[in-house]
């Protein structure tokens, strides 16, 4: 991506980066977990995600 593909990018003629975030999406289009923060160094830790992707599993499964 360029530098001045970004306003094309956020859909308007701003020129804010989007969001960091992660989404665990179920197959159903639920959102069983949704983790946004501006630091894009910050990592959630595994434990917080597993709930999510476990449930994911228990689904697939019945």
């Amino acid at each position: 991506m360029l530098k001045n593909d970004l306003p094309a990018f956020n859909g308007d003629d701003s020129w804010t980066l989007p969001m960091p975030s992660r989404y665990v999406i179920g197959q159903d289009g639920s959102i069983l977990y949704a983790e946004i923060n501006p630091d894009y160094t910050h990592r959630p830790d595994p434990s917080e995600l597993l709930p999510s992707l476990k449930a994911i599993a228990t689904r697939a499964t019945v």
